[in-house]
């Protein structure tokens, strides 16, 4: 193979990458629908909140679980009817596979029933936390 060829490939490959990255960068931290998914709260050991709840899936090594559980633990602090609960998939990994979590921090808003109503992946923006927890 050339060099030509070589830079040639090795930059339509890091175009590639780049482009891969911004995708995924601008998907992070967006709503999706929750799925016809219940959570159940003893798998966190807790109660749900009255209204809603802000489940959040973390791991010890995760980077960004501990600014998302600042983010959900202020935010749950300025609405009475919010909890925020936290599970540590590092212990419970059987819960990954149960609630079809990929990676960490995933954070769901649960209803009062147990009804998945919302879920993000990454850090949640804040607006779309807001309009999430609107339609519960």
């Amino acid at each position: 193979m050339s060099p030509a060829a070589a830079l040639g490939i090795a930059a339509a490959l890091l175009v590639l990458a780049t482009i891969v990255g911004i995708v995924l960068r601008c998907r992070d931290g967006r709503r999706r629908d929750g799925g016809a998914l219940l959570f159940d709260p003893a798998d966190a050991a807790a109660e749900l909140g009255s209204r809603a709840t802000l489940v959040q899936f973390s791991t010890e090594m995760c980077a960004r679980c501990p600014q998302v559980r600042r983010l959900l633990g202020a935010y749950a602090a300025e609405h009475d009817d919010l909890r925020h609960l936290e599970v540590d998939l590092t212990h419970r990994p059987d819960l990954s596979a149960r609630y079809r979590v990929l990676q960490t921090p995933t954070t769901f808003v649960v209803d009062d029933s147990g009804a998945v109503r919302a879920r993000f992946h990454g850090v949640p923006d804040r607006h779309a936390l807001t309009d999430a927890l609107a339609a519960v």
